[in-house]
């Protein structure tokens, strides 16, 4: 019997197309039933929404329903396209996207780089906790407390301001500081929390590199550069393209409750105006074809991203 047949006869049998694995699912079952609320979550919330997206193509009425609706086509793209604001809107999404894409996503590389070097485990639970903390407050909060530091009216810092001799600034009532004030209150709240998958990340690489790298004659910057950063380089790309699904994202509760008057030209967003357009208008199909066009830029620039990662020798998310 020649070496093919052999390898033939022991290979493992392929189960047939009719097998399900009754054995594994039971033997597995807690883990199945810890994974259901997540798959629940975006069955729900996620996928099943998708089948209003058809309103964007109609003049949707409440009575008549999704199927009943007249179709009109690309009516609501070409009116939104041909609106006066649009690019102010655009302008002003796309500005504070660059602001966070820039400012706030390395910052969570940068402070899990930093915990990683802290060799004192209770301390270092200890800054972890604090700044995880800002994540579980909710927008509402966040923005009183800027509201209290920031105010002309008691706010503490204009108080310190004045006390220093100097006029107050009004910070919230004012456009060229709306932007600085919005990326500030992200990255206060969630830089602690986007530490979490990059110490994840951290703790996967093999300790062997860092001692070869000693031995090598590598001081800590070194093994920083050549070791650690090259051991995160996927976990980066990957989250950076997945980022870029939710760029055009600028957080509706935090842009509408840090508005007024006399910012709104910086701060007006798509988010923002959906819910003029959709709840406080009722123009159902016009905000949902408003949404529809911000989720059809996100998925070509996660397209895209995708593409120039493959091209650059990294494996993508897809």
């Amino acid at each position: 019997m020649n070496k093919a047949a052999i390898r033939r006869k022991n290979a493992p049998a392929l189960p047939s197309a009719g097998f399900v694995p009754w054995r594994s699912l039971v033997r597995n079952r807690w883990l199945y039933l810890m994974l259901l609320p997540g798959v629940l979550y975006f069955v729900v919330f996620r996928y099943f929404p998708m089948w209003g997206v058809l309103i964007a193509f109609q003049d949707y009425r409440v009575n008549l329903g999704i199927l009943g609706s007249e179709w009109v086509g690309m009516k609501h793209f070409v009116r939104f396209f041909h609106m006066p604001d649009f690019w102010l809107l655009f302008r002003n999404t796309f500005i504070l996207a660059v602001y966070n894409l820039v400012f706030f996503f390395p910052l969570p590389i940068m402070l899990a780089l930093l915990l990683n070097e802290v060799r004192q485990q209770a301390f270092k639970r200890t800054i972890q906790t604090i700044i995880y903390v800002p994540h579980f407050v909710s927008w509402v909060v966040v923005v009183g407390i800027a509201y209290l530091f920031l105010t002309t009216e008691g706010g503490i810092l204009n108080e310190l301001i004045a006390a220093m001799g100097y006029e107050k600034i009004p910070f919230l009532l004012s456009s060229e500081w709306f932007r600085t004030l919005v990326t500030a209150e992200v990255i206060w709240k969630e830089s602690g929390w986007g530490t979490i998958l990059f110490l994840a990340a951290l703790a996967g690489i093999d300790p062997q590199l860092y001692e070869a790298a000693r031995m090598d004659g590598a001081n800590r910057w070194k093994q920083l550069w050549h070791v650690t950063l090259p051991g995160i380089r996927s976990t980066i790309i990957v989250l950076f393209i997945l980022r870029l699904g939710t760029f055009l994202d600028s957080g509706f509760e935090q842009i509408f409750l840090m508005l007024n008057a006399l910012n709104r030209d910086v701060g007006e967003v798509f988010d923002t105006y959906v819910y003029t357009a959709g709840i406080v208008q009722g123009q159902f199909s016009y905000s949902t074809a408003v949404g529809l066009f911000k989720s059809v830029v996100c998925f070509m620039l996660v397209v895209a991203a995708n593409k120039l990662a493959k091209l650059l020798g990294e494996e993508g998310i897809m």
